[in-house]
């Protein structure tokens, strides 16, 4: 079984202790290896399925946010309203498309561009943990705009950021989907055990970042978030006009 993953904090919940190799990457070379039949599991951006929805969907697990999400966001200076441009992080799919969606949603004029920009004053949409390691070495010097935040302002619903996806060709996709969703009640079961294990961030925002900013479930409601997400791509010319079916096992 050839399996990715995304290889930041939020993820260590959902694979920390699988018997096995894993491929860790950035979302989006994950999607592309995923397309292309190199990776026959993978937890990607959740738009990769909304973009080619081929993928079977292990049901009950993603990574989620009902509120702020602290590592998805717009770093700027000044007023929001005042931003012209944003700079996208490269490995962004499902930010980068959500970015768009809330920026018309809202009627704000700012132009998302996959430009990245050097000039220390210029707004950029960080992810995973760029985000989190930006905020903690530059907090003081920008303002942060939260798209978990914004989201649930303007939908009232969860986002979905990541999900499990399985290629159609696996067999058997239950037991890999079994196996993902033990292993992610395993972890959340004993979160303190693992983050005394995380060596790059400290264990009180760790904690606090599993406990307060993400869910790792994928129930009525982040399926209902992301049906919304779906139709709001759509709505702003993302995606093409078309019934989304989410084939879970």
């Amino acid at each position: 079984m050839r399996i990715g993953c995304v290889k930041y904090l939020n993820a260590r919940p959902l694979i920390q202790g699988w018997e096995g190799e894993v491929v860790l990457d950035h979302p989006s070379s994950l999607c592309a290896q995923l397309a292309r039949g190199d990776l026959d599991v993978a937890l990607v951006s959740s738009f990769e399925f909304l973009r080619n929805p081929i993928y079977r969907i292990v049901d009950a697990v993603s990574i989620a946010s009902d509120g702020p999400v602290y590592s998805v966001v717009v770093a700027y200076r000044g007023k929001f309203a005042g931003v012209r441009e944003i700079a996208l992080d490269p490995a962004a799919q499902t930010s980068g498309n959500l970015l768009r969606c809330l920026l018309g949603e809202l009627k704000l004029n700012a132009r998302v561009t996959s430009e990245t920009s050097t000039s220390d004053e210029s707004a950029r949409l960080l992810i995973g943990d760029q985000a989190i390691r930006f905020r903690q070495q530059r907090g003081r010097d920008f303002e942060f705009w939260d798209l978990g935040e914004h989201w649930k302002k303007v939908r009232g619903v969860p986002f979905v950021y990541a999900l499990w996806l399985v290629r159609p060709e696996v067999e058997n996709p239950k037991r890999v989907a079994d196996r993902l969703r033990a292993l992610r009640d395993t972890n959340l079961d004993t979160i303190d055990a693992l983050v005394s294990g995380e060596l790059e961030f400290p264990a009180e925002f760790s904690r606090r970042y599993y406990r307060e900013h993400l869910r790792f479930s994928f129930g009525e409601d982040e399926k209902k978030g992301l049906r919304v997400f779906a139709e709001l791509c759509q709505k702003h010319e993302l995606l093409p006009n078309r019934d989304i079916v989410l084939d879970l096992v």
